[in-house]
């Protein structure tokens, strides 16, 4: 299983501290509650919990339009959107474990065959669970 780091750890306090410090309080705050509420991003919990991911898991709406074949007009016969969405979080789930096992930052980028585009993901475990989503996503 893929252990999520936690925010209220040892650290934490230090860690917003020194934030706050540097850049003053913040303006606005968008938690990503209102991020899934909004559409931005798609809570994957469930499926990714099949994958060996332990925590909160989302993907970002430009990867689901990827994903998401089953709403197409013509959906690919050989290809579901549980399919594509076990192979993006399978491969997340890999990235992120060679990561941590290395004791690198929980923040990988790979690459996954999407019907016929094979775009560069990224997998990000923070704080506040696993975000996957395409690059320029973050």
């Amino acid at each position: 299983m893929l252990a999520v780091y936690r925010p209220d750890g040892p650290g934490k306090a230090e860690r917003m501290s020194t934030l706050t410090e540097t850049f003053g309080e913040p303006i606005s705050v968008y938690t990503r509650e209102q991020a899934i509420e909004d559409g931005v991003l798609v809570d994957v919990t469930e499926w990714a919990r099949e994958t060996g991911i332990n925590g909160p898991t989302v993907i970002t709406a430009a990867l689901w339009h990827l994903v998401d074949i089953d709403s197409k007009p013509r959906p690919c016969p050989t290809q579901s959107t549980r399919g594509r969405a076990h192979d993006v979080l399978s491969l997340a789930a890999f990235a992120l474990r060679g990561a941590l096992a290395a004791r690198r930052e929980p923040d990988v980028f790979y690459r996954c065959r999407l019907g016929r585009v094979t775009p560069q993901l990224r997998a990000v475990a923070a704080g506040d669970g696993v975000t996957i989503g395409l690059p320029e996503d973050f």
